[in-house]
Order: C-alpha cells, then sequence, then structure tokens
C-alpha cells in the first residue's frame, strides 16, 4: 500500500466528523484514495474503549455505503482500508503494528478460499481478501519515534502530527500540506481560503475563455469548410457547364459536316 501513489481526499477535524450528535461513526481524520481506486481511512483515537473492534468494524461498513450510490451492483462496493492510531493498549500484543484481513479456510481440507480465474479477470483482485474491508492497528505508545521505512514514516506523522525533511512515503507532501492548512489560525484559514477562491475564479476564467475560443475556432473551421464546399460546388458546376457546352459545340460541328456532305452529293 505504500509504494502506491494516493490522493487525499479529506482531512477532517473532530467537529466535523460527525453528522449528528447521535452518529456513531467513527472520527476519520483523513480519508485516502490509492491508484486502485480503494478507501484508505485514518483514525487517531486517544481515549480508552473497550468495544472499539466493534466501532472499526462499523466505521469500516459506513464507509462503503456511504461510497456506493442507489441501484448500484455489489461488484461497485469499495474496497476499504481502515487504519487506527490508538494511544492506549488496545487488546493484547507487544508489537506496534498489526494487520488484519479476512481469509476464509476450509475446516476440513484447510485450503484458503480463491477467487475464481473469471472473478480476478472481473474485478483485478487477486486474493478473497482483497475484496473485504483490510484493518490495520498502530500502537503508538509502544512506537519509539525511530523511523526506518516508509511505514514508520507515516506512522511518525500520524502519532506526532509532523513530517519530518527526510520523509519521502508516497502521498507525504500532500499529507504536509493538509496538515499545514489544519494548523492555520481561523483568520489564516479565511485569509487562505480566500486566496484558494481568487485561484479558482481565474482558473474558471481561463477555462471559459479557452471555451470560447475553441468555440470561435470550431466556428470558423465550419465556415471555411462551407465555403471550400460551397466553392468546390460551383467549380463542379462550371465544369459541367464547360462540359455541356463543349459536347454543344460538337453537335453543331456534326451538324455542319453533315450538312455540307448533303450539299455535295447533291
Amino acid at each position: 500500500m505504500l509504494q502506491e501513489e494516493i490522493k487525499i481526499q479529506q482531512v477532517l477535524e473532530s467537529e466535523s466528523n460527525q453528522e449528528s450528535e447521535e452518529d456513531k461513526s467513527n472520527r476519520v481524520d483523513l480519508l485516502v484514495e490509492n491508484q486502485k481506486g480503494e478507501l484508505v481511512i485514518i483514525e487517531v483515537q486517544n481515549s480508552k474503549e473497550f468495544d472499539y473492534f466493534h466501532r472499526m468494524v462499523y466505521g469500516a461498513a459506513k464507509v462503503i455505503t456511504e461510497h456506493i450510490a442507489k441501484g448500484q451492483p455489489y461488484a461497485q462496493v469499495k474496497k476499504v482500508i481502515a487504519i487506527t492510531v490508538a494511544y492506549f493498549d488496545l487488546g493484547q500484543g507487544d508489537d506496534y503494528v498489526y494487520h488484519g484481513i479476512s481469509q476464509f479456510k476450509g475446516i476440513h481440507h484447510h485450503d484458503t478460499l480463491q477467487l475464481a480465474p473469471r472473478q480476478r479477470e472481473l474485478y483485478k483482485k487477486n486474493q478473497v481478501h482483497d475484496i473485504f474491508p483490510e484493518y490495520w492497528i498502530i500502537k503508538a505508545e509502544k512506537f519509539d519515534d525511530q523511523v526506518s521505512d516508509k511505514l514508520d514514516e507515516w506512522i511518525y506523522f500520524l502519532k506526532n502530527s509532523q513530517i519530518l525533511d527526510s520523509f519521502t512515503a508516497p502521498g507525504m507532501a500532500q499529507a504536509r500540506e493538509k496538515l499545514d492548512e489544519l494548523k492555520m489560525s481561523f483568520e489564516e484559514r479565511k485569509r487562505y481560503n480566500r486566496f484558494l477562491d481568487r485561484l479558482r475564479d481565474k482558473a474558471s476564467y481561463n477555462y471559459n475563455r479557452r471555451i470560447e475560443y475553441e468555440d470561435k475556432l470550431e466556428e470558423e473551421r465550419k465556415r471555411s469548410e462551407a465555403a471550400r464546399r460551397e466553392t468546390e460546388e460551383i467549380r463542379l458546376k462550371v465544369e459541367a457547364f464547360q462540359k455541356e457546352t463543349e459536347e454543344i459545340r460538337k453537335m453543331v460541328e456534326d451538324e455542319k459536316k453533315k450538312s455540307r456532305r448533303r450539299k455535295a452529293k447533291g
């Protein structure tokens, strides 16, 4: 996953993560889409919750249902990768990174259920677990801030809300930009948003002018094409007239010759 280019769709602050006070959705701090169109949701959880595993399941399911339109076939269900950065001891374990996937094991032959060749072709997936939600749990308190690979870069960022200049993981530049935006004061955010609005207005103006120019060029091309066709029609008519005139001239000339021959015989 870390080797892929990603697109950060949203960075959500805690106040905006719930549609209402009764909404039990997880607090998604980062919503990411990777090259495959899969959704990666990242949540930072500070307080201990005994039912947090259940909450992870609910959060992934909610994101799935929010990203499929009514009437679409089940094949359009997006793969969700749920990442939790936990600042409490979630479950029991000594590692600071845990990875969970869905696998189906045979109870008699102990084999792993695989996708049929046609399913792999249709859905561009290699394994059954590539369809089901995937879970990552990062125990931030167990991470000692020693960065040794790209995964550690993301863990460091998610734990400390800081991106070091040496970080090179895909998507890190986008994350830095979004993080800087979140750190702005209210007035800074307003100025920044006004700046973005001006950029959008300018881009929209340029876009519309470009469309206008393209339309004018198309109209001119059509007029030129119409003029060319009209010129060609006139040329063909002139050629037809010339041909007809030549045929008449020949007929007259032939008739004169016949008349002279008749007179000579008489």
